[in-house]
């Protein structure tokens, strides 16, 4: 649905910043980080609702990225500021919210 205003088109939800608040993304993996290693990392800032390490088809490995979602904005708060920058399997990863897409 689309408002009209002054004549130009705004989005509903253009309040809204494209960012999920409880999703994160992961980023600067270790080719050999899997799912349970993420999520031993960050559930000690929350509860946790899903963990995804995206892999190559063929090799199976870690493409270097992957996302950890919250129950809780809060949780994914406190994950972001504990977890941006910290080392993980020998590598300094970046966290930020994900964007919806």
């Amino acid at each position: 649905m689309m408002h009209y205003l002054n004549g130009s088109v705004r989005l509903t939800r253009w309040f809204s910043t494209g960012k999920s608040r409880t999703k994160l993304f992961i980023g600067g993996l270790s080719y050999d980080t899997n799912e349970t290693v993420l999520k031993d990392s960050f559930g000690k800032h929350g509860e946790i609702v899903e963990v995804k390490v995206l892999c190559d088809h063929v090799s199976s490995k870690s493409r270097g990225y992957g996302f950890v979602q919250f129950t809780s904005e809060v949780a994914a708060s406190a994950a972001i500021k504990e977890m941006d920058g910290m080392l993980l399997d020998g590598r300094n990863i970046r966290v930020q919210y994900a964007h919806k897409g």
